[in-house]
């Protein structure tokens, strides 16, 4: 159904700079990290109206050929494609953002089993997620500096990060079936409605241990696991320089299209 023979493992493989590994909780660890610290999470093609869609042969050639970024829908189903080739059991599934407010229904993540246990492996959401996160009522997860925690209600599990004003809900989701076509609506909706966050602005970021950067429309944020936070605006002359700090690596006319925007 979701076509992972398709995927060039080995190309993936060196993409995110690990070697080929048995399925273990341990591997999984080690090649969720990677591929969030190799991969940006970014939107730039959707700005620029060229976004190549959610085919996992468009996606291999955008994320691992051309090594740029994607959204949640690209990540996830990399990544599933690699982890369901070296063995691991994969369910694709679909969370609300935000679920405490109006969040709609949009993200992509995945339910992984390895070694008897399930995660939630969530390599799309942003700057958030640096590790897997056990599927247990109750885990806590220190993400790059940030704690992470999932609950059970019912049968929704929703992750919360743990802020100054206490656990703020990330997403929530369940074990309802999704298919291809599902994730192929969402990112249509994602990646042309008005009201989606990722029309109308460029949205770069990237984690890394104890800091995350986020360049959202044209002010650069970096954010300190202990608290520090600094923020400047991007003059389009720096436009360049920033994304490329931010290893999104774009042509004069990529360049050039994005600063009238």
């Amino acid at each position: 159904m979701w076509n992972t023979s398709h995927l060039d493992l080995d190309a993936y493989l060196r993409r995110i700079g690990h070697e080929r590994v048995a399925p273990s909780a341990d591997a999984l660890l080690s090649l969720h990290r990677a591929h969030v610290l190799a991969i940006p999470f970014e939107n730039i093609d959707v700005i620029l109206g060229t976004h190549p869609g959610i085919g996992l042969d468009a996606i291999q050639a955008k994320l691992v050929g051309r090594q740029r970024g994607g959204y949640c829908y690209e990540h996830a189903l990399l990544f599933g494609a690699a982890l369901e080739q070296l063995g691991f059991d994969v369910v694709r599934r679909v969370a609300r953002v935000q679920p405490h407010k109006a969040g709609p229904r949009t993200h992509a993540l995945l339910k992984v089993g390895v070694d008897g246990q399930e995660f939630l492996a969530d390599v799309g959401f942003g700057a958030g997620q640096l590790y897997p996160t056990p599927l247990k009522d109750g885990a806590v997860v220190d993400q790059a500096g940030w704690d992470h925690r999932l609950t059970l209600d019912g049968d929704v599990w929703t992750l919360s990060k743990q802020t100054a004003n206490g656990w703020i809900p990330q997403h929530a989701s369940n074990d309802e079936p999704v298919r291809p076509i599902d994730y192929e609506v969402y990112h249509h909706y994602v990646s042309t409605h008005p009201n989606s966050p990722f029309t109308g602005r460029p949205v770069v970021m990237r984690v890394a241990d104890g800091v995350v950067r986020r360049l959202v429309g044209d002010t650069l944020t970096v954010e300190h696991a202990d608290g520090r936070t600094t923020e400047r605006a991007v003059p389009p002359a720096d436009l360049p320089d920033v994304l490329a700090s931010l290893d999104v690596i774009l042509s004069e006319e990529e360049i050039d299209r994005l600063r009238l925007v």
